[in-house]
């Protein structure tokens, strides 16, 4: 690990905790040349597998941040998974997939893989971001034009004037306890133990789970293959279980040994990690109190069942870097971090919603939900209508249909998929140098998508002087006609423009190819690049 810089004076932003949403935050600010100190209290990465599934939403925002290609070499993709009850399959589900697309529906890969890939991406600009290690912040005196922040180090104790600071220090966040704030919500009582375990293996990559298996009973039981022949697996206590018996190697060795066992998993195996854990649906009500903001597990806490955890986390991270950005620079009104608070509180509200059903089945709290579980995995093999209860809605991405940034939509468009507060969709593109992804085009500033019916008008080209990026998708790029189909335009004669959001989300939507109209959505949302 690199060794701690000298804490500076000031600095724009201060970002508290160095894990993935705080170095990934750090990343994308710096894509947008704003300047950050990360202070995070550990000596280096995290221990244990922790977050591994990764979204395709979230390997777009680990590109973005210049963690993508290390990313893709490393983690192990997947598309679906097998539910069984007792040793009976029930579920054989597949997330939506196809082959011209960037990137896989989920990836599976330990979080200290994704903390050292960003942190690499941060060294490659030292003058814009910088990571404090071994060191925590222990007090903070909020002022109206910053933050005076208190860091404890190895060099002792250092008060750094920040203009913002972002809380990324986890579910049990210092500075939330500074601010003497709260989360909001349910805490379950039921308790899984996680494990890594280090095996070899030929079986494929699927999300696994057993609900009362032979090898455990009455336990629910999950399992991940990971990179490096790491197996993470997740088993439920009884409630009458004590944790920290159960967190003895003497006692996980012959839980984990006796379902391998019963899978015929029988190559040798050796225990690397152990954790314990219970779901919790937890919000903070607003993300932004003044100049101090919270993203990640310090903003909200969202159960495991469906990876929805570090994946809001990091689109937290997009969503804030941008506008964060902006008001640093000068180019918008403090006001615009009010809309992050909404946006973002109103995804973590919709995770909770969807997680709490996947807790409810994973781990039922109660006698009537426990009954309801074995009635529909009783009924599940001869009934398809009630396999979709078993399904654990994997992650998607969260729209803003009441976003306060959402621009206007006129004249006619033939899909509700990319209206304004919807994540932009994907489309695989044909350019002069190869295939292009759209994705690709987004992260950094704000795009106009153009569908044209011909020669590019001059007053399009000059929206580039105003700072927005203007992409052509000409009739001949769009091969596959994915464009087209999913923003709305699907009769190649018709012209629209679509503007979006440097976090990849659509802002407004526009028939003909006039572009006074985009540049005054932006004048009203006070965002005149």
């Amino acid at each position: 690990m690199a060794t701690s810089p000298t804490l500076p004076d000031t600095i724009p932003v201060l970002i508290a905790g160095g894990g993935p949403v705080g170095l990934t935050l750090a990343a994308l600010l710096a894509r947008h040349g704003v300047r950050s100190l990360v202070v995070e209290a550990d000596a280096g990465y995290c221990s244990g597998s922790r977050a591994i599934c990764i979204s395709r939403r979230s390997q777009e925002i680990l590109w973005t941040a210049g963690a993508g290609e290390a990313l893709s070499a490393k983690a192990l993709p997947w598309t679906g998974g097998r539910s069984y009850w007792r040793d009976r399959e029930v579920l054989h589900f597949r997330m939506p997939s196809e082959p011209t697309e960037r990137f896989a529906p989920m990836v599976n890969i330990q979080q200290y893989h994704v903390e050292a890939f960003v942190h690499q991406a941060l060294e490659r600009a030292p003058e814009l971001a910088q990571v404090a290690w071994s060191s925590r912040v222990t007090g903070l005196r909020p002022g109206p034009d910053g933050v005076r922040v208190e860091v404890e180090g190895p060099a002792g104790a250092r008060a750094v004037q920040a203009g913002w600071v972002v809380a990324c220090d986890g579910g049990r966040s210092t500075v939330r306890e500074q601010l003497g704030l709260q989360l909001q919500g349910t805490q379950y009582e039921g308790r899984y133990v996680i494990v890594d375990i280090v095996q070899e293996t030929e079986r494929p990559v699927e999300r696994l789970a057993w609900f009362d298996p032979p090898s455990n009973p009455g336990s629910t039981l999950l399992m991940h293959r990971q990179p490096d022949d790491v197996w993470r697996i997740d088993y439920q206590l009884r409630d009458d279980e004590d944790a920290d018996e159960a967190l003895k190697p003497e006692n996980i060795l012959p839980r984990v040994q006796s379902h391998l066992t019963m899978i015929g998993e029988n190559a040798p195996w050796r225990l690397l990690w152990a954790s314990m854990y219970n779901a919790k649906c937890l919000t903070l009500p607003s993300y932004r109190h003044g100049r101090v903001l919270f993203a990640g597990d310090a903003a909200h806490l969202v159960p495991i069942f469906g990876v929805r955890g570090l994946n809001s986390g990091l689109d937290d991270a997009a969503n804030l870097a941008w506008k964060l950005a902006l008001v640093v620079q000068g180019a918008a009104a403090e006001a615009l971090l009010d809309s992050y608070s909404q946006e973002r509180v109103h995804a973590a509200r919709e995770n909770i919603a969807y997680g709490a059903k996947s807790t409810e089945f994973m781990a039922p709290p109660d006698f009537a939900f426990r009954l309801m579980r074995e009635a529909t995995l009783r009924l599940a093999p001869d009934e398809p209508a009630v396999r979709s209860l078993i399904n654990p809605r994997q992650s998607a991405p969260i729209a803003y249909p009441g976003s306060p940034l959402n621009g206007p939509q006129q004249g006619a468009w033939s899909s509700a998929q990319a209206e304004p507060g919807q994540p932009a969709p994907e489309a695989l593109l044909q350019g002069a140098h190869g295939r292009l992804h759209l994705t690709q085009c987004f992260g950094t500033a704000f795009t106009c998508l153009v569908f044209g019916d011909g020669a590019l008008p001059h007053a399009l080209t000059d929206l580039a002087t105003h700072g927005v990026a203007v992409l052509d998708i000409a009739p001949e790029a769009d091969v596959h006609g994915q464009a087209r189909a999913r923003y709305g335009l699907p009769d190649p004669s018709a012209t629209g423009l679509v503007l979006v959001r440097p976090d990849g989300y659509v802002m407004g939507r526009w028939r003909g190819l006039d572009p006074a109209p985009v540049l005054d959505c932006l004048r009203d949302k006070g965002l005149e690049p």
